[in-house]
């Protein structure tokens, strides 16, 4: 499947204002399976402690990418000098997110305290501002405050838990702003090899201090067979789709988009994410919803849209 999609990434310079066409098939896949993962994530945590199960998904991932790799004859060996940058990548993209979120959440009072790692967007636009230079737009500020709108709808009511704890609400918005800053080294501090390979040492790397709280810190079990049928799908579906497939997806889209393009284009996940909780998890919909749909959506068309043609629609219409 990996080589598949890959052949059908064309090798296009990057707009500095759309999303790369070549790239929607990856993201629409991405955004699906990272998506779901929310509510199966929840069934998982109800039986498996959060790092045996994060621990558990890298290790997986790391070895199922980097063989990949090798198998299709890509350079696996990261290149002299390049280990330090690949490192703090690592800390920032795979052991602070992984570690920052699933406590942040557990702390919360509703699951949906998630959406504020969903904030990840807005700190990248301004970050690549600052770092990289990219132009903050008028379509960028659009895209963010529609994102942020959206987000805020989702969140509805569970506003009220993230005042009753800031600790789960600052380590959410902490594990947002590592992501930020891991989506901003990958474009400052290129390391040279293969999306698939790139994916798979930052998961080798970024496991190792979580393998420790895991092993020292937490009681729990890597065995499946003590798990009910529901968590055992989700653990495969994470180690399929969740890592393997997904953070491969997301590399791609990270190296090849600029950061405010490819930041925005996953703010479309957490949507994804509650209304497959209402029919997973039969989670009751309510109107914010839909307005956050119809709000992320038009945040999506600042970055999806070419220049002019949002624009020359509203005109047709008018």
């Amino acid at each position: 499947m990996l080589g598949t999609l890959t052949k059908s990434i064309k090798r296009e310079e990057p707009s500095l204002h759309t999303f790369p066409s070549g790239l929607i098939g990856l993201l629409t896949g991405l955004t699906l399976g990272w998506g779901l993962n929310w509510p199966i994530m929840k069934i998982i945590l109800s039986e498996m402690q959060p790092m045996h199960f994060r621990a558990l998904c890298l290790v997986f991932g790391a070895a199922g990418l980097l063989a990949i790799a090798r198998l299709k004859g890509l350079r696996v060996r990261v290149p002299e000098g390049q280990w330090p940058r690949m490192a703090v990548i690592a800390i920032f993209n795979m052991t602070l997110w992984n570690v920052l979120a699933v406590y942040g959440v557990r702390l919360m009072a509703s699951g949906r305290a998630s959406i504020l790692g969903y904030t990840m967007p807005a700190w990248s636009v301004l970050l690549s501002r600052f770092f990289l230079g990219e132009p903050f737009t008028g379509r960028r500020a659009a895209g963010v405050a529609l994102g942020l709108m959206g987000m805020g709808l989702l969140l509805g009511s569970e506003i009220q838990a993230v005042g009753r704890s800031p600790l789960g609400c600052l380590l959410m918005v902490g594990a947002a702003l590592s992501w930020a800053l891991g989506t901003i080294m990958i474009k400052l501090w290129p390391v040279d090899l293969s999306a698939v390979a790139f994916a798979g040492w930052q998961m080798a790397i970024g496991v190792v201090p979580i393998l420790g709280i895991a092993l020292f810190w937490e009681r729990g079990t890597f065995d499946f067979l003590s798990f009910s049928p529901g968590p055992i799908f989700g653990i495969f579906y994470n180690l399929l789709v969740g890592y393997l497939f997904c953070y491969w997806a997301w590399m791609k889209i990270a190296v090849i988009a600029p950061v405010g393009i490819s930041s925005l284009s996953v703010m479309m996940i957490p949507v994804v994410g509650v209304f497959s909780g209402i029919l997973l998890l039969g989670e009751g919909p309510h109107w914010q919803d839909f307005v956050a749909l119809i709000a992320v959506v038009g945040s999506l068309a600042t970055v999806m849209l070419p220049p002019g043609k949002t624009q020359s629609r509203q005109t047709e219409g008018s």
